[in-house]
């Protein structure tokens, strides 16, 4: 039952959190599952290689910026750990 209770309380703050940022969270809660890894020689295997389970994308002036909204986040508090990365715009085929 307390675990039960504590993943409620976890899952709230993370709510909450999400709804904090507001416009800067572009695409929340994206979670992962079936993770396959293909290696340069073609071998592949049924898990993942950064141990991602899901990601939020988030709208920040800078690298240094997004750190401090991702410190922020309460799945650091249960142990978790965050990757932040900053995209990079590319052109794609002219159709």
């Amino acid at each position: 039952m307390a675990d039960e209770e504590a993943e409620e309380q976890h899952k709230q703050a993370y709510m909450e959190w999400l709804q904090d940022l507001g416009e800067a969270a572009i695409s929340q809660m994206n979670p992962v599952r079936n993770v396959h890894t293909i290696e340069s020689d073609g071998q592949v295997q049924t898990k993942s290689v950064t141990g991602m389970s899901g990601y939020t994308l988030i709208k920040a002036d800078s690298i240094e910026v997004a750190m401090g909204i991702a410190q922020s986040c309460p799945y650091l508090q249960v142990g978790g750990t965050l990757e932040v990365a900053e995209l990079i715009p590319m052109r794609g085929p002219q159709r």
